[in-house]
């Protein structure tokens, strides 16, 4: 039997810096970052550099207070606002967001990123540009179907979600419903960028061991054209770590956008 049975992220939540220092900096799981890391951040240059992403307004709905991700976006839209589910995940963010004493260091990835783009000499800036972009961090409650109700947002030209639908739905049917709330922030032609990990059953954080729906990209896709969206481009990489903190089988990239 299992010693370490699994929790709910939406229900238990983790121990946000933790998982930080465990998926980002952990020198002997750094091979997580090739599949993790690069994969997302590489993807995510390219499309927002190709130019047809872009606009006023991007939501952030991705997995603990991660960053990254947003480098590629900071650039192409003049607001980010970033939903999040947990308190613990909103308090280690503002810390970085406000630079304030003992925020996590996220130098590693944005010299990544600036590597990628061919651009290192704005090693200094781009951070300075999330922080800028990224000023509104707002509390969101899945049991409603309008997840920032009582606040009422702009729609947004784009949606960006990482590694997080699959851990905050139980089964395939939660996992659709999820998605429809996410595709109601969007405007009419807005775009949805999601990066996932497919095939996945678990990941861990410390001790814990928390759940993920498993899914194919089969049913990633058919669950976005089932919720209105049409698919622009698929991207699916192998996993090429090694490591018992998550079990998954492929990383995926998709973008679409949302019929008028």
């Amino acid at each position: 039997m299992d010693p370490c049975p699994s929790k709910f992220y939406p229900e238990h939540g983790f121990d946000s810096r933790k998982g930080l220092e465990q998926y980002v900096l952990d020198e002997s799981e750094m091979n997580l970052g090739v599949d993790l890391l690069e994969f997302p951040i590489k993807n995510l240059t390219k499309t927002f550099t190709e130019g047809n992403i872009k606009g006023d307004v991007l939501i952030d709905f991705s997995v603990g207070p991660i960053v990254y991700h947003l480098y590629a976006a900071c650039d192409f839209f003049k607001h980010i606002i970033i939903l999040k589910i947990r308190d613990r995940c909103i308090m280690e963010l503002k810390r970085w967001v406000d630079s304030r004493t003992g925020a996590f260091d996220w130098c590693r990835t944005a010299k990544f990123h600036v590597d990628v783009e061919g651009k290192s000499e704005h090693f200094q800036d781009i951070e300075e540009k999330v922080r800028s972009a990224a000023q509104h961090i707002v509390k969101c409650d899945l049991a409603k179907e309008n997840i920032i109700e009582p606040m009422v947002l702009p729609p947004a030209d784009c949606v960006l979600t990482v590694g997080l639908l699959g851990m905050i739905s139980k089964d395939q049917d939660e996992y659709v419903s999820n998605l429809g709330k996410i595709s109601r922030l969007l405007k009419p032609g807005g775009h949805i960028i999601l990066c996932g990990v497919l095939g996945t059953t678990y990941y861990k954080i410390g001790k814990d061991k928390l759940h993920v729906m498993s899914y194919d990209e089969d049913f990633i896709k058919n669950a976005l054209v089932q919720t209105g969206f049409v698919i622009d481009h698929v991207d699916v990489q192998e996993r090429t770590s090694v490591s018992d903190l998550i079990d998954y089988k492929q990383v995926i990239f998709i973008t679409a956008h949302k019929e008028k």
